[in-house]
């Protein structure tokens, strides 16, 4: 499947060459929301994203997975469990692709899923206002 309105001048990447371009957060004045602002590189087999915010101890407050993105420029809101007022958290983002078992006979819950192949991670702070 062909995403649509693309650039006809863009180098699109292997699985392998795609990469996080620009990582941005943007806390919102309600002090529980995040917006989050993600760039990656053009790529022709989409990838899956999985992104994490953790407080400054490291406990996780918000997690999300998009499973194969069809466009390199995201933008997402992510509800905070727990928040603090002027404390940082840190986002990890994390680019993936996951081979999946073809279909067969055998079960689903019998075949156990290979180990996902990471190809970039960006880790950005930002502090809540």
């Amino acid at each position: 499947m062909d995403i649509f309105f693309q650039d006809p001048n863009e180098v699109r990447r292997p699985p392998e060459e795609v990469r996080l371009n620009h990582v941005q957060a943007e806390p919102l004045l309600d002090g529980t929301r995040v917006k989050v602002f993600l760039e990656l590189t053009p790529f022709i087999k989409r990838p899956n994203i999985e992104i994490i915010i953790t407080n400054s101890s490291g406990k996780e407050v918000a997690h999300t997975t998009i499973l194969e993105i069809m466009q390199p420029k995201i933008e997402l809101t992510m509800h905070l469990r727990s928040s603090e007022p002027g404390s940082e958290y840190t986002i990890d983002s994390t680019i993936y692709y996951q081979s999946l078992p073809e279909p067969g006979d055998a079960p689903v819950t019998d075949i156990p899923l290979p180990d996902p192949m990471i190809v970039d991670r960006q880790e950005i702070t930002f502090i809540l206002p």
